[in-house]
């Protein structure tokens, strides 16, 4: 199964487009099994997002330029850049603010954690560079031995900055049972010969194995869920909308 998903079932602003997976592959939940929300975010520097709260929110910030000052409930205090991620595990309860100190762009990813009211942890992670050439790299996922940016929820993260003139597949091969969000974050994609996607558009793939090319060069982000693990979806911003 193949599904594109474009940019009109998009919310937002002309600051942050909202992705709500469901709304394409669901009649009945605003996201996919784990897969709760992106945000697409163009925000300019000088902006301030007062503390908040989040509520049993796994969040990962993956900002791909400029950089955010974060301060938190739990007495943190980072600048978030394109080489150094963060991943907010809210759990019960968990306030944070972002100043940002650079114009950015970049993506906020609300993952649905494996269980209710955990209790909150924020992880920082210097990457060895900002972009992976033609390859896949995997960023955060449930097992710490794989990545310091460990998801409470069975989900999978991987990015790529892919070049022209090369013929890329997913990871790993397609296993039953598992749902693959393809993501540009920049450029053009071309899969499979038939689907083009354009920056801020995505594809649904379900037992079956893709191929896609650029015709110049595309930022990707790849999500995977195990579908048949729990997860809780009464998150307060990666839960079900409906």
């Amino acid at each position: 199964m193949l599904k594109k998903l474009d940019k009109s079932i998009k919310k937002g602003n002309s600051h942050i487009s909202i992705l709500y997976p469901g709304r394409a592959l669901s009649s009945h939940d605003t996201g996919y099994y784990s897969f709760g929300r992106i945000d697409q975010a163009q925000i300019q520097a000088g902006a301030v997002i007062k503390m908040h709260p989040h509520v049993n929110d796994d969040i990962l910030s993956y900002f791909r330029s400029g950089a955010i000052r974060h301060t938190d409930s739990e007495n943190n205090s980072e600048l978030i850049t394109p080489s150094h991620l963060m991943l907010m595990k809210a759990g019960k309860l968990f306030y944070h603010e972002e100043a940002v100190e650079q114009d950015m762009e970049g993506l906020q990813i609300f993952i649905r954690p494996g269980e209710k009211d955990a209790t909150p942890e924020v992880i920082f992670e210097k990457l060895d560079g900002v972009h992976s050439i033609d390859q896949w790299r995997l960023i955060a996922s449930p097992d710490k031995e794989k990545t310091k940016l460990q998801l409470s929820s069975q989900t999978w993260i991987y990015d790529m900055q892919a070049t022209k003139g090369k013929v890329f597949s997913l990871p790993e091969e397609v296993k039953s049972g598992f749902g693959y969000l393809l993501y540009v974050f920049q450029g053009k994609v071309q899969v499979n010969g038939a689907i083009e996607l354009d920056k801020g558009e995505s594809v649904f793939v379900q037992d079956e194995n893709i191929q896609f090319t650029t015709d110049d060069y595309a930022e990707m982000v790849l999500f995977v869920t195990d579908t048949s693990a729990p997860y809780y979806d009464g998150g307060m911003y990666s839960g079900n909308q409906r």
